[in-house]
């Protein structure tokens, strides 16, 4: 029997959930309005949140002094480029892992997920020599392999999860029709997992943006991203917060997008089913 739900109870509910939300999204608005002011203001002690001179100054000297658009495009390559290598490779891994399991199966993936315990400064040195060797440093191509690499088991692993939600009478079925393998992979089980694939794409994407480490070390000007692009406003000479919190607004615009779009999607597609 469905537990009843008081009227006060969903109020609660829904305060509780909103305060949680502007807690998370806090950081992120107080940096879009910090990119609004001057650097003096940025600093007053106390601080302030709404009511001060608005400015569009600090976005005027970023773009001046930085080729956003040029990290912008490495960005958008990178991301998107580690992420379709990472699920062509990853979707026949999780099929084979889930459809066709064997004794390691199990211990594989432990061990894969164990890799992203290891600090990522333990591996720098050895990679960092492979590319000068291969002439990867500070290229588009090296670092989106890397970042493939590094995310390929979270990639692998959720796509096994979704991959287990799925009957495997229906995959013996294509066989029985006459599929081949690839056929079965490409026309049965990837339109059947597209929901799990597109949050995996998503998760992806947004590591790969947001990662720091790899492309401060491998990249200098060519290949540079957003996060090199952000780096920059940090200087001997000091913190500079509202040129800072300019330049990381506009490298995190992109993917509050993204996010925006992809919800509005989301929940189409979840209407759209309902109703169907």
């Amino acid at each position: 029997m469905a537990r009843t739900v008081t009227n006060q109870r969903k109020f609660i509910n829904t305060v509780a959930a909103w305060a949680v939300g502007l807690l998370i999204f806090f950081p992120i608005l107080w940096t879009i309005l910090t990119s609004f002011k001057t650097e003096a203001t940025a600093i007053a002690d106390p601080p302030v949140f709404l009511f001060f001179d608005w400015t569009l100054e600090n976005y005027r000297v970023v773009q001046e002094r930085s080729d956003y658009m040029r990290f912008l495009w490495n960005s958008v390559i990178i991301a998107g480029g580690s992420t379709f290598l990472g699920i062509l490779i990853a979707v026949p891994a999780a099929w084979s892992m889930a459809f066709v399991p064997s004794a390691r199966t199990k211990d594989i993936l432990l061990w894969m997920l164990s890799t992203k315990m290891l600090p990522a400064v333990g591996v720098l040195y050895p990679i960092y020599l492979i590319f000068i060797k291969m002439g990867l440093l500070d290229s588009r191509v090296g670092l989106t392999v890397v970042l493939m690499l590094i995310n390929l088991p979270i990639i692998i692993w959720m796509l096994y999860t979704y991959f287990r939600e799925i009957p495997g009478e229906i995959l013996e079925a294509a066989r029985m029709d006459g599929a081949t393998l690839r056929e079965e992979i490409i026309y049965v089980l990837t339109p059947m997992a597209i929901p799990g694939i597109a949050s995996t794409v998503l998760l992806n994407i947004i590591l790969a943006w947001n990662e720091a480490f790899w492309t401060l070390n491998l990249t200098a000007a060519k290949a540079a991203p957003l996060t090199a692009f952000i780096a920059s406003y940090s200087s001997p000479e000091g913190l500079f917060y509202a040129k800072l919190s300019a330049a990381s607004t506009m490298a995190i615009a992109p993917i509050l997008i993204l996010g925006w779009f992809s919800q509005k999607q989301l929940v189409r597609g979840l209407t759209f089913g309902a109703v169907k």
